[in-house]
């Protein structure tokens, strides 16, 4: 069933647990998502990114995710990722996804409250909610292009001020994870996720799930967090499988991908901590 996030996270946050958002990007992998969301009966963050329309368009992405949606008997939000171009925004919104990111996360203070404010005022009286970036996630070595690599942490003082600005419905915080891969594990900032969530109710957002550490997602998501992305741990599985199984033909190819992509999202089910 295609759904918003306002009853999934408010269920994440009373029963301290974390929804994965894996990015999409055809109907292969939207159709594997779902399928171990089913499996583990969890609702899911289906997510599409902006930086992905090179691989398929919004149109495709929209119709793609609401007919699974419709025929899932979980709850899904189909959600766009990293949306940075406000008119890209709004036409998801008007294409029928049910949750929307604006990542003006690299522009100041300031002027990340007002874009933020423009499509909130655009999304919410439509029925469709809203994810904001305060603090920046940069990049390490990845399958997309960031433009800034450096991350910037979230002032947990502007979380408040930031709320009330904006009445944002979700808002993704940096306390120590990046995009794409690392060399070695990385510090995350329990002290930082631990001050964000007392200065605020908002459900929290964590991005760069990928390769940041089976220990630190557990305890990001029984500490605060109530949705974790994850994509270049499910490409990565997909070639790690492929390599392993070493298949013969096309769709032999096909099948692995697939199979190594469920197993990794099956894995972040297990350590997001998700309800019994």
């Amino acid at each position: 069933m295609l759904v918003t996030s306002r009853e999934i996270f408010a269920d994440a946050k009373a029963k301290y647990y974390a929804v994965p958002a894996p990015n999409f990007f055809d109907f292969s992998s939207a159709k594997t998502f779902i399928s171990v969301a089913e499996l583990m009966n969890r609702p899911l963050i289906l997510a599409f990114a902006q930086a992905h329309m090179d691989l398929l368009s919004l149109e495709e992405a929209a119709l793609i995710g609401k007919y699974l949606a419709a025929e899932s008997f979980v709850p899904i939000v189909l959600h766009l990722d990293h949306g940075t171009d406000e008119a890209i925004i709004k036409k998801a919104i008007d294409l029928g996804f049910t949750s929307v990111m604006i990542d003006a996360s690299q522009e100041a203070f300031e002027e990340n409250i007002r874009r933020t404010k423009r499509v909130i005022e655009y999304a919410q009286p439509r029925g469709v909610v809203v994810e904001a970036e305060l603090g920046h996630v940069g990049s390490g070595e990845n399958y997309e292009n960031h433009s800034q690599s450096d991350s910037i942490y979230t002032d947990p003082k502007k979380v408040a001020v930031f709320a009330a600005e904006t009445n944002v419905d979700s808002l993704a915080v940096s306390i120590g994870t990046a995009h794409g891969f690392y060399k070695g594990v990385p510090q995350i900032n329990f002290d930082c996720l631990h001050e964000i969530k007392n200065r605020t109710n908002i459900p929290l957002v964590l991005h760069g799930g990928s390769s940041s550490g089976d220990e630190n997602l557990h305890r990001c998501a029984i500490e605060g967090i109530v949705k974790i992305n994850i994509f270049t741990d499910l490409v990565t599985g997909a070639m790690e499988k492929i390599q392993t199984e070493n298949p013969n033909d096309y769709f032999e190819l096909k099948r692995s991908a697939e199979n190594g992509m469920a197993e990794v999202l099956r894995h972040c089910y297990q350590i997001f901590a998700a309800k019994e």
